[in-house]
């Protein structure tokens, strides 16, 4: 049955399934020349827990609101550390940067692990870095120490209008028990007043067929898997394009 789970967990830890979908959002950000150095010195300061560099390099109300939004990070996971490299880009006056995130939180006793991966696209004019945007953000929350096995195949793209597959599996199915879970997209409007409500998983895992909306733009899906072993959170961006 599900009230085999600690459910009364998830008020603690709901904030958490929401921590990085902040950064499907573009913003703008300021600085002279996208060298080795800047990317070493945002790096260091995002490890640093250095909000006023992030903040000087800001502009208009992003300056206020971007830095507001790390301090969400820094608080819930004070250890966090950051790695951004910049990758080789196709798209001439483009730039784009991988950046990953590892940390930890202990809530209720449970250690907490946060792993985040997403790559920032942007382009520089008049020395300012303009119109970013995250893509192919993949973010996990997770307390079982990775002794579920469990695989997400979830697209990075997809076609306008078209159909897809979102497949979150359980490679050693429990026989007897049930698993509780649930995935659900985010409207722009009301990230942070959505819940998700848990249901039980007959299957070993949550197999769903969904729609691509027909404008392209960028979908996002957060879901929950609560496991005898754990308990995992998850939150994946899905690119909808026009043409592939």
């Amino acid at each position: 049955m599900i009230n085999m789970f600690n459910l009364n967990l998830f008020k603690n830890i709901g904030f958490l399934l929401y921590l990085f979908v902040y950064l499907i959002f573009p913003y703008s950000a300021i600085t002279q020349t996208l060298k080795v150095d800047f990317i070493k010195n945002l790096e260091n300061s995002l490890n640093a827990k250095d909000l006023e560099f992030i903040r000087k390099n800001f502009r208009n109300e992003e300056s206020q609101n971007i830095p507001k939004q790390f301090s969400k990070i820094i608080n819930d996971f004070p250890n966090s550390k950051w790695k951004i490299k910049r990758l080789k880009s196709n798209t001439p006056d483009e730039d784009i940067l991988r950046i990953k995130v590892l940390g930890e939180k202990i809530v209720n006793g449970e250690i907490y692990i946060l792993e985040s991966k997403f790559d920032y696209l942007f382009s520089i004019a008049n020395g300012k870095i303009d119109e970013g945007i995250i893509k192919n953000l993949f973010t996990t929350i997770r307390n079982d120490n990775k002794k579920i096995d469990i695989s997400f195949k979830i697209p990075n793209r997809v076609l306008t209008g078209s159909k897809y597959d979102i497949d979150i599996i359980l490679n050693k199915p429990l026989e007897e028990v049930i698993i509780a879970g649930a995935i659900k997209p985010h409207q722009v409007n009301s990230l942070f007043e959505q819940e998700i409500l848990l249901e039980p998983l007959a299957s070993g895992g949550i197999f769903k067929i969904t729609r691509a909306p027909s404008k392209p733009g960028i979908q996002i899906w957060s879901g929950i898997i609560a496991h005898p072993e754990g308990i995992i959170t998850f939150t994946k961006s899905i690119d909808i394009v026009d043409k592939i």
